[in-house]
């Protein structure tokens, strides 16, 4: 009477055995194994910029911190129609984004620098990813914005650099081939000294600085137009060029290319960048 039984259960060892050859672990009861993840392709790193290939006769004005706060700047930007571009720190500009949402309003771009404006250049990832992307969190809550342009602190940055701004949504690191002094004399880091067609120029700011923003803007503006040129606004033209050298192309920048950038000479850097 036990041998039939026997048989049986031995039957039903054999088909479980033979059952679980060939087929993938777990397959036998259902429960399919979850698939591969797929690897993302990292992002492209962003071209590094301080003058766009342009046709047009225009030249770009930057602004950057966001520590002068001058109401009659507003004003001039809004008579001018000027597309100025202004790359805020939030630990400068503190409670005065009304200022530049008011700037904003009457044609200014907001662009990233930094929430607290450190040096970048030999941090780690985290650390540089975070002073980036922490910005970009604060400009889309003030302003419902991702600024797509980033400029580094003191114009340093390195690989890692480029990499977290990729990261966080940026598209071009911008920089500056012509400064205004405080004398109201422009210097040049690098080729002719001169303005050209697609210079991207850096305006510096700061809460004690004499004469006033409106002012030296107003000076820079007759050396502009004395040379045949005018204000354009370089996110637009920085996006069209990205567009047409996708993969990030240097964009006419000698050291725009993915390695490290040392800081530029004293007297050569625009004070407050």
């Amino acid at each position: 009477m036990r041998r039939p039984a026997a048989a049986l259960l031995c039957a039903v060892l054999l088909a479980g055995c033979s059952g679980g050859a060939g087929e993938r672990p777990g397959a036998a009861d259902g429960r399919a194994q979850d698939p591969p993840r797929a690897v993302s392709a990292p992002r492209p790193l962003p071209p590094v910029v301080d003058h766009v290939p342009t046709r047009e006769p225009v030249v770009f004005l930057t602004y950057d911190d966001g520590a002068e706060r001058d109401p009659r700047f507003v004003g001039l930007v809004r008579e001018r129609r000027l597309p100025v571009s202004m790359f805020l720190t939030d630990s400068v500009v503190g409670p005065g984004y009304g200022h530049f949402a008011r700037l904003r309003a009457v044609g200014a771009s907001i662009q990233n620098h930094t929430l607290d404006h450190p040096a970048l250049r030999g941090l780690p990832y985290a650390g540089q990813r975070a002073e980036i992307c922490g910005q970009q969190h604060k400009l889309r809550s003030r302003f419902g914005i991702s600024p797509r342009l980033f400029r580094p602190p003191y114009g340093t940055y390195d690989r890692t650099t480029l990499r977290a701004a990729a990261d966080c949504g940026i598209t071009a690191v911008v920089l500056w081939r012509a400064s205004l002094g405080a004398d109201g004399e422009l210097t040049y880091t690098r080729g002719e000294p001169r303005l050209r067609p697609g210079d991207i120029v850096s305006v510096p700011a700061g809460e004690t600085m004499s004469p006033s923003l409106t002012e030296r803007t107003v000076r820079l503006l007759r050396e502009i137009e004395r040379k045949g040129l005018r204000v354009g606004r370089l996110e637009d033209h920085v996006r069209d060029h990205v567009q047409d050298h996708p993969m990030g192309h240097s964009m006419d920048h000698p050291m725009g290319r993915p390695k490290d950038h040392l800081e530029r000479a004293p007297g050569r850097r625009a004070v407050g960048n």
